[in-house]
C-alpha cells in the first residue's frame, strides 16, 4: 500500500473513539459523494471542526477492469468500516474511492490521520490478499486545509473542491471570453489612457518624495502571491500597523465606521489617514490609484472584474469560509462589490458579494459590472 500526504496536513485533530458501525453502508454515487463533501465544508465552515477525506486508488499497472473491480471490493470495505455520521463513495466512478470522516475535534490533526489511516489500513489488509493490498494507495486530506502552508497555491483544493473544479470545468467557454476581455480591455484602456498616466506620475514625483508605483504582495486564486500596482498614494516607508490592526477589526466585526466626504453614514475604512499625500487623497477619491493594475490584469495576475485582492496579513484573520473568495475567482479590478456600495459595506457581506459573484459569473455579469463601474466612481460611493 502507498499513502500520499499532501503538505496541508501539518497539524491536525483528535479523532474519539466513537464506534464503528456494524452495519453495511450503502456507497454513494460520483455525483452524490460530491455533494456530500460540498455539505460538509460548509457545515465545517460553522461548526469549525475539521473533516478528513480519504481517497483510495489503485495502481496503474492494472488493466481497467481489475482495477474497478479491486476499488469496488475496497469500496465496499471502507462503507463497512465508517461510523453512520460518515460517508463512503466513488470519488471518480471505477477510478477512486472516497472516504469522509467527519465533525472531527480539533486537537491534533497527525493523531487523526494516523488513527484513521489505521484503522482503513488494518481492516482492508486483513479482507484483501496481499497482492490486492500492495496494488491500492491512499492519499487523504483535512478541510479546512492550512493556508500558511499552502501559498503560493494549495495544491488539495482541486481535491477537496470537486463541486467547484466541476463548475469550473463547465465555464471554459466563458472563462476563454473572460481572459479575451481581460486581455483586449486591459490593451486598450493602457493605451486610452496613457496621457491620464504621465500627468498622474508627473503629479506624484513633484509633490512627494519617492517611486511612482507603490508595488505590494497580495494574494491571488488558489493562494497564490503576485505584486499589485498602484499609484502611490501615501508617504514613503509609512508604518503600515494601524492600517493591520484596522483590519482585523474589520473581519471581526468590530471595526465601527468613519465618516467620508460628509456623510454621515460612514465607511468600513481608514478617514483622514495621515500617511496619505495631498495628491493621494484625490487618487483616492476618484479611484485613479487602481489604474495600474491595468498591468496586472494583462500580465493574468487579475481579472477586470473579480474579488478585491488581499493583503496576506487580511487572509491570516480569515475565517474558514472567507478563504473560498480567494479559491472561487480571481480577483479583480473592479466587482460587484465595487458597485454595491464598496467600503459602506461589512466585511462579511462583501465576502458574500463575492462568493454570489463567483456562483453566477458570466461574461454578461461583467459586462453589467464594467458598465456599472464608471457611475460608481464618480458617485463615489464608499470612496475615501
Amino acid at each position: 500500500m502507498n499513502l500520499r500526504q499532501p503538505s496541508n496536513l501539518t497539524t491536525g485533530d483528535h479523532i474519539s473513539d466513537a464506534p464503528v458501525s456494524d452495519r453495511h453502508h450503502s456507497a454513494l454515487s460520483e455525483t452524490a459523494f460530491h455533494h456530500m463533501i460540498s455539505l460538509e465544508r460548509k457545515r465545517t465552515e460553522r461548526s469549525r471542526k475539521p473533516f478528513l477525506l480519504m481517497l483510495l486508488n489503485a495502481n496503474g499497472g492494472l488493466a481497467k477492469d481489475q482495477k474497478a473491480e479491486l476499488l469496488a471490493q475496497a469500496l465496499s470495505l471502507l462503507s463497512a468500516c465508517t461510523r453512520e455520521t460518515d460517508a463512503a463513495g466513488w470519488y471518480k466512478n471505477d477510478s477512486v474511492v472516497g472516504a469522509m470522516f467527519t465533525e472531527i475535534a480539533a486537537e491534533d490533526r497527525n493523531t487523526i490521520v494516523g488513527t484513521m489511516l489505521g484503522r482503513v489500513s488494518e481492516h482492508l489488509r486483513s479482507n484483501l490478499s496481499h497482492q490486492q493490498f500492495d496494488q491500492v494507495s491512499i492519499s487523504f486530506y483535512l478541510f479546512p486545509d492550512d493556508w500558511d502552508q499552502q501559498i503560493p497555491g494549495p495544491p488539495s483544493a482541486p481535491t477537496l473542491y470537486p463541486d467547484v473544479a466541476k463548475r469550473n470545468g463547465e465555464r471554459k467557454l466563458f472563462s476563454v471570453i473572460k481572459r479575451a476581455m481581460d486581455v483586449a480591455g486591459s490593451a486598450m484602456l493602457l493605451a486610452v489612457l496613457s496621457p491620464v498616466f504621465t500627468t498622474l506620475a508627473l503629479a506624484i514625483k513633484l509633490t512627494s518624495k519617492g517611486p511612482v508605483f507603490f508595488r505590494q504582495q497580495r494574494i491571488g486564486q488558489y493562494g497564490k502571491p503576485f505584486v499589485l500596482l498602484k499609484f502611490r498614494s501615501m508617504y514613503m516607508d509609512s508604518d503600515a500597523a494601524t492600517h493591520m490592526n484596522y483590519v482585523r477589526q474589520l473581519i471581526a466585526g468590530e471595526a465601527e465606521r468613519h465618516p467620508a466626504n460628509g456623510n454621515g453614514e460612514g465607511v468600513y475604512k481608514l478617514a483622514a489617514d495621515p500617511r496619505i499625500t495631498r495628491v493621494g487623497s484625490l487618487l483616492r477619491r476618484t479611484s485613479m490609484d487602481e489604474l495600474p493594475q491595468l498591468i496586472n490584469v494583462l500580465r493574468g495576475d487579475m481579472s477586470l472584474v473579480g474579488p478585491r485582492p488581499p493583503i496576506d496579513y487580511e487572509v491570516d484573520e480569515y475565517d474558514a469560509w472567507h478563504l473560498r473568495r480567494l479559491l472561487e475567482a480571481k480577483p479583480g479590478l473592479t466587482g460587484l462589490w465595487q458597485v454595491s456600495g464598496r467600503s459602506r459595506v461589512s466585511f462579511d457581506d462583501m465576502v458574500r458579494l463575492d462568493l454570489l459573484y463567483a456562483k453566477t459569473w458570466s461574461p454578461w455579469l461583467d459586462l453589467k459590472i464594467l458598465l456599472q463601474t464608471p457611475k460608481a466612481v464618480i458617485a463615489g460611493d464608499g470612496a475615501v
